[in-house]
């Protein structure tokens, strides 16, 4: 077996699932994103056993292109987050119903198997290829199933659309320049190129583009909080769970080994505005009078900090980054969908509307306030770990990088457990709030389990990650 195997499930799954019908649809798509997720913990397996998983083909001879995925410890975590979260934001939809369903548990597959190839590509133009895939799934969900004015909508989800593609082109454009040089796209003979510190530089800032875009970060993040809010909340979770995580994984493996000069020389930049980010994120979320706004640009300041950690080119930063985005991944999708369940009661997304669910619920009470103290970082949860190791990294290039990027504990601390307060406690709504049911029970507590399992012993993730890391660090080590 090796890793095209879950590529091919996914796919065949996206396909069974809009050919078995509306009523079967999500069902036959947690079946497959189940079998998925199986076989991603095979492949796991298999690596740790020592086998060689990975794939590559010729595909086109001229252009020399190649078929080729590269399993690594870091492309296996991530291919990991995405087929675990897969099923959890499918199983979570059950308390809703969708018009044309088959269609869209199709399209939630299908996207899974573009950031999942996107995540494992080890050409160039096949990474492009997964990465432009992944945008037209996320595009049609939030179109067509998302929420509130259809006019305001559209207008969110093209400017996502077009801000996406037209930095994306930059990328393509960088990678045509590339293979001018390399005669190839296969990521190892880029990695060898001796590219002028000119050539860098253009190179770095086209990646860049790409994906600060998509991770966002600031400015380029304009798009982010309205796509957030006007998705489906099955949408935002795949966004903010899933697909920004693209963006800081092709940091680490594209953009930083194939322009390291520039990454070097222009470091301090790049760190500044990945902690801008956390700054601008935190003071922005403070004013949020909508929760799933308020998450959202909870969600910049999160990824800004894992930026800033990716550009600190350590060990410890790199790895940190690694270990915030596996644990960011599970906590905004549980975010998002106490969201939902509190929407599913109250019909309103309004923090000022909410209140008095502690009372009415409190087994939902308590799996709300277990994510929201994962959110802001306390010791014993999976994102403290991640968050510390980060914060450790940037104390290493500057003490004020260190300090400033902890202020994401503080403001994050502040706004979040007074949206706790506001939305949990107080007075409460002239509506009933139902106790949670039994999936979306489970739901819960798979992702509690993983955030406090790993908070304890994250040992498997960094053991998995490390050597993927040090490889990369020598690439970069070399120029």
């Amino acid at each position: 077996m090796n890793v095209s195997t879950i590529l091919i499930i996914l796919l065949i799954g996206a396909f069974a699932t809009y050919f078995s019908g509306d009523k079967l649809a999500s069902k036959v798509a947690l079946l497959f994103s189940l079998a998925a997720l199986g076989c991603s913990i095979v492949l796991l397996n298999n690596y740790n056993a020592g086998e060689n998983i990975s794939v590559i083909n010729s595909w086109i001879t001229q252009p020399k292109i190649s078929f080729a995925l590269n399993a690594d410890g870091l492309g296996l975590a991530m291919v990991l987050l995405t087929a675990a979260l897969t099923p959890i934001i499918i199983f979570s939809s059950f308390g809703n119903e969708y018009k044309n369903a088959k269609a869209f548990y199709g399209l939630i597959l299908f996207m899974a198997f573009a950031m999942t190839g996107t995540f494992l590509a080890a050409d160039g133009l096949l990474y492009y290829i997964f990465w432009e895939l992944a945008l037209i799934p996320i595009y049609f969900i939030a179109l067509i199933w998302g929420n509130g004015d259809a006019e305001e909508r559209r207008k969110a989800v093209v400017k996502f659309f077009i801000y996406t593609l037209a930095g994306s082109l930059f990328m393509l454009t960088a990678f045509i320049y590339l293979y001018t040089k390399a005669g190839s796209f296969l990521i190892e003979d880029l990695y060898k190129l001796n590219l002028s510190a000119c050539e860098q530089l253009w190179i770095f800032l086209a990646f860049f583009l790409a994906y600060a875009i998509k991770i966002p970060i600031i400015p380029f993040h304009t798009w982010q909080a309205n796509v957030y809010q006007k998705a489906p909340t099955v949408g935002t979770m795949l966004l903010s769970g899933i697909m920004l995580k693209m963006g800081l994984y092709s940091v680490l493996r594209w953009q930083l080994p194939i322009a390291p000069l520039a990454a070097k020389e222009y470091m301090n930049i790049f760190i500044a505005l990945g902690i801008a980010g956390v700054i601008y994120g935190s003071i922005v979320a403070l004013r949020q009078k909508d929760l799933k706004k308020l998450l959202a640009y909870s969600s910049l300041a999160h990824v800004g900090l894992i930026a800033a950690g990716s550009y600190t080119l350590t060990l410890d930063g790199l790895r940190g980054a690694v270990m915030q985005m596996i644990a960011h991944g599970f906590v905004v999708v549980g975010l998002f969908f106490a969201a939902e369940v509190i929407f599913r009661r109250f019909e309103t997304r309004e923090i000022s509307e909410m209140g008095g669910i502690r009372t009415q619920s409190p087994k939902f009470t308590s799996m709300f306030l277990i994510l929201v103290l994962a959110s802001v970082a306390l010791p014993s949860t999976f994102n403290f770990v991640g968050e510390f190791t980060v914060l450790y990294s940037l104390s290493q290039i500057n003490i004020w990088f260190a300090i400033l990027g902890g202020t994401t504990i503080i403001l994050g601390a502040y706004y979040m457990l007074r949206m706790f307060q506001h939305v949990m406690l107080g007075e409460t709504n002239s509506k009933a709030f139902a106790d949670v049911s039994l999936n979306e029970g489970i739901s819960f507590a798979v992702i509690i389990a993983v955030l406090l399992f790993f908070g304890f012993y994250p040992k498997p993730i960094t053991d998995l990650i490390t050597p993927s890391l040090e490889n990369i660090l020598q690439v970069i080590n070399k120029n």
